[in-house]
């Protein structure tokens, strides 16, 4: 198999956008093509491979064995000339360049900010951030599809250098009229008959739930699976059960009081936030000076929107008067 004297730059890039998008349409949309344009690029990737990369099912398609092969390698050609790119740019000492940043779906809630601080302070630097899950991520570090990654656990799956960011606390939350709102310091089996709602199968926080109920020796009554933090926040308020999350999805609904933290022993349960990178990668300027700001500024800005939720619930009952403070109502 000799293709790769015929394909093009051009025809690796298409082949990357059909291949996240499963979608000949979408993809062209994106690349501002029509979508004949984009079909007929990808039929010449495919002779020149010699083997199909695409199946048709129903309206969409779906990647063959030999385009879930090829999209790897894709990813890495790629990276490699945007790397080539950034590192031209850096010996020009121009403070300009492109930065991946890929986020575990928790991170959402406050990179952003960070985020638009960071771009801010360097107008030069365009970042551009994906999220997705632990294993998806850990699949674009070693694609070089991204440059940085910020997740809750060290990633000893791979060959990659993990800095700690911030404290990042789960605590277990209950709609505001729960009847335990205001109780101080309960064990976790008053929760005995409550409805559990927990995150899909391999999560990071339902990992942190079933670890905690190992520990308590705890059975939940009943457990209920959700795809999203947000649908596990919209079934908390409406009544369904209660939760364990990462403190730092709760912004909006602990300002609203439209969520109360339970004040169970053994919450909160301390994690950390990570930025990580592979040791095989060489961060550029930009990437360098990012991970700077977040190491600098990731724990401050945590610590000032939800530090005075965690002094309630590490403080001692004789420390706080009677009443819960209604911040956390």
């Amino acid at each position: 198999m000799n293709f790769i004297r015929s394909l093009t730059l051009r025809q690796l890039q298409i082949f990357v956008v059909a291949a996240r998008h499963l979608s000949y349409a979408r993809a062209a949309e994106e690349l501002h093509l029509t979508p004949p344009a984009v079909s007929m690029q990808l039929k010449q990737l495919e002779d020149n491979v010699g083997l199909p990369l695409f199946e048709r099912l129903g309206r969409g398609v779906a990647l063959t064995g030999a385009g879930e092969m090829l999209v790897h390698h894709a990813l890495r050609v790629l990276g490699e000339i945007k790397d080539a790119e950034a590192n031209l740019q850096g010996l020009l000492g121009a403070e300009t360049g492109l930065l991946s940043v890929g986020l575990v779906s928790t991170a959402k809630y406050f990179m952003p900010k960070l985020l638009a601080k960071f771009a801010q302070e360097h107008p030069g630097v365009e970042v551009q951030f994906t999220v997705g899950n632990r294993e998806a991520l850990l699949q674009k570090l070693q694609d070089n599809a991204i440059d940085l990654a910020v997740m809750g656990r060290t990633p000893v799956e791979i060959d990659a250098h993990a800095e700690p960011l911030a404290s990042h606390p789960y605590v277990l939350i209950a709609p505001a009229e729960h009847p335990l709102a205001a109780a101080r310091r309960f064990d976790l089996h008053e929760l005995r008959h409550e409805t559990i709602l927990l995150r899909e199968e391999g999560s990071g926080s339902r990992r942190v739930a079933e670890e905690m109920f190992r520990n308590h020796l705890f059975t939940p009554a009943r457990t209920i699976s959700l795809g999203s933090n947000e649908t596990i926040k919209q079934a908390v308020m409406a009544g369904m059960g209660v939760s364990l999350l990462s403190l730092h999805t709760l912004p909006l609904e602990l300002k609203t009081g439209e969520i109360c933290l339970l004040d169970v022993i053994g919450t909160p349960i301390e994690r950390t936030w990570y930025v990580v990178h592979m040791n095989s990668k060489r961060l550029l300027p930009a990437g360098q000076k990012f991970r700077n700001f977040l190491l600098d500024h990731a724990a401050p800005n945590l610590e000032q929107e939800f530090g005075s939720y965690l002094l309630r619930l590490k403080a001692n009952p004789g420390d706080l008067p009677n009443a819960a403070p209604s911040v956390a109502r």
